[in-house]
């Protein structure tokens, strides 16, 4: 047995960046592609390949090779990677290591050496503790919850895990309105929302195929329950297949750091789970996605961004910028469906700055989505940025009017055929297809119309017959003129005469078509002028009879 000695000076290790090195560094040409530069990665058990200038990752390589991306020029997947000299100390690496950076290149004046992963650094998933957060930003009765969430997993060997916007709320330090809880466990999540549902007298449905569940109770509202899982994307665009995993491995397959956070709830304690530096992003106010192929992976991704921006005042840094510009050169994506667009959008709509973040995405080509040749106008923009006003004034008047049927509209260029694509591409069929086709095919000859009737009665004839959401569309894109007459009408009494029909009826008109021919005559008349009274109805009505009908 050796036993140190007392007062003895023991020498201090102190390793430099250069002694941390575990991932070897290969160069390649700048032009090479991406299969080539797998095969090269391989070749030389090469975990990063420098492509010129360009740093790439064997993982991303691997990943667009699995997408169908081996054509791709591997520079085109670069990442802005720290760099630091080999006599770099072992604290300044950590420090990188712990902003979310998957690596740090060790480069010396003579060439790369290789880089540090957090795995040799030891730097495990960073952890911090958020109880103070979550003490000053949630009810008691909301902690309670969590550690009861946190037990019911533990019950279970497993752990719980509190994610999602709520922990990047808590951080920001924002006012926290809602009682909707994202739980992810490591473990059986049904099982654990089942266990939950019954504590809380809830009713639970699961997603099996999903690995999720969610629990509706009274006191706190929705509850979602996942299991952590992976999720591998076959193909651009189509949905990921998902299977069971860590939280780490959870975390990882998330659109954006700032919601790739987890706070820990087994233990008590609500330690922060920040492996990708969601906490300096925040900060620093920036959108960063976790990797370069992430809108290709999900395409809708882009108009979550662009959400997420306008919500939290957060800008997307450049790395972010040209993954999204990437994306957008590889339309179409063939297993994109256009209702998940359409989901988007609805999401978008119900955002306090919905036109702006609706222009934003117009103006960055994120409607080729819908449509390769799609052009995004000036006139487009036009009507987009009047839209959310628009819905205001609809809903405010009671009318029905679908808002992604408004965008649709908005979106829409002068060709008919284009139009219905465009409708159809979104999700319209039957009735509601119809309401969208007529509403592009007829707003400026209604509006001539209108210009040319000459009587309040002829006007109102004009705009019966249109649905809800052609009202919408016309008072969108109508002159002055048009828009107030639309609100003229919008306003009117829908019934528009003080008899009805049962009072024409015993007045002696036969039940029938001539109820309803009697009662529009009395409605037009009561729009001119002609009949202000109910005694003037009646006095209509008999003159009516006795001419004969």
């Amino acid at each position: 047995m050796i036993v140190a000695k007392r007062a003895h000076v023991y020498p201090q290790i102190s390793l430099a960046a250069s002694d941390l090195t575990d991932v070897a560094i290969a160069a390649a040409p700048a032009g090479l592609g991406v299969a080539e530069a797998l095969v090269l990665a391989r070749k030389r058990n090469a975990g990063v390949i420098a492509a010129g200038a360009s740093c790439v990752l064997r993982d991303d390589l691997v990943r667009a090779t699995s997408l169908g991306l081996g054509a791709l020029r591997a520079a085109q997947l670069a990442r802005a990677l720290p760099v630091v000299e080999p006599t770099a100390s072992e604290v300044k690496v950590r420090r990188l290591l712990a902003t979310g950076s998957p690596l740090v290149v060790v480069r010396s004046a003579r060439g790369v050496i290789g880089a540090v992963s957090g795995r040799l650094a030891g730097l495990r998933l960073a952890e911090a503790s958020a109880a103070g957060r979550v003490s000053r930003g949630l009810p008691a009765l909301v902690r309670e919850l969590l550690g009861t969430i946190g037990r019911i997993a533990e019950e279970q060997d497993g752990r719980a895990y509190l994610v999602g916007g709520l922990v990047r709320d808590l951080w920001r330090g924002a006012t926290l309105d809602r009682r909707d809880l994202d739980i992810v466990v490591e473990g059986d999540g049904p099982v654990l929302a089942r266990r939950l549902g019954g504590a809380l007298g809830g009713s639970v449905v699961e997603h099996r195929r999903f690995l999720t569940a969610s629990v509706e109770t009274p006191t706190f509202g929705r509850i979602d329950v996942a299991t952590a899982r992976s999720e591998r994307y076959e193909s651009p665009g189509a949905l990921p297949r998902v299977l069971p995993a860590g939280i780490a491995e959870d975390l990882r397959r998330r659109d954006f750091t700032v919601n790739a956070l987890a706070i820990e709830l087994s233990s008590g304690d609500f330690g922060l789970i920040d492996p990708f530096g969601g906490r300096d992003d925040l900060t620093r106010r920036r959108l960063r996605v976790l990797h370069p192929l992430s809108y290709i992976e999900d395409p809708t991704r882009i108009f979550r961004a662009a959400r997420y921006a306008a919500r939290l005042g957060l800008a997307p840094d450049r790395a972010t910028m040209r993954a999204q510009a990437l994306a957008l050169r590889l339309v179409p994506y063939s297993a994109l469906s256009g209702q998940r667009i359409a989901a988007e959008l609805e999401l978008i709509l119900g955002e306090s700055h919905a036109g702006t973040i609706l222009l934003r995405l117009g103006r960055s080509g994120a409607f080729r989505l819908l449509d390769a040749g799609y052009r995004f106008t000036a006139a487009s923009g036009r009507r987009l940025g009047g839209l959310a006003e628009a819905l205001v004034w609809a809903r405010g008047r009671g009318l029905d009017v679908d808002g992604v049927g408004l965008v649709a509209l908005a979106l829409a260029d002068s060709r008919p055929a284009a139009a219905s694509a465009l409708f159809a591409r979104l999700g319209f069929t039957g009735g509601p297809l119809t309401n969208l086709e007529r509403a592009h095919a007829t707003a400026r000859g209604l509006a001539s119309r209108l210009a040319a009737a000459g009587a309040p009665s002829a006007r109102a004839r004009a705009l019966r017959a249109c649905a809800p959401i052609e009202l919408a569309w016309l008072r969108l894109v109508g002159g002055r003129e048009v828009r107030a007459t639309v609100d003229w009408f919008a306003g009117l009494d829908p019934r528009g005469v003080s008899l009805s029909g049962d009072d024409v009826v015993a007045l002696g008109v036969p039940r029938g078509p001539a109820v309803a021919r009697i009662l529009a005559e009395m409605r037009d008349a009561r729009l001119d002028g002609m009949l202000a009274s109910r005694a003037m109805e009646e006095a209509h009505v008999r003159q009516w009879i006795a001419k004969g009908g």
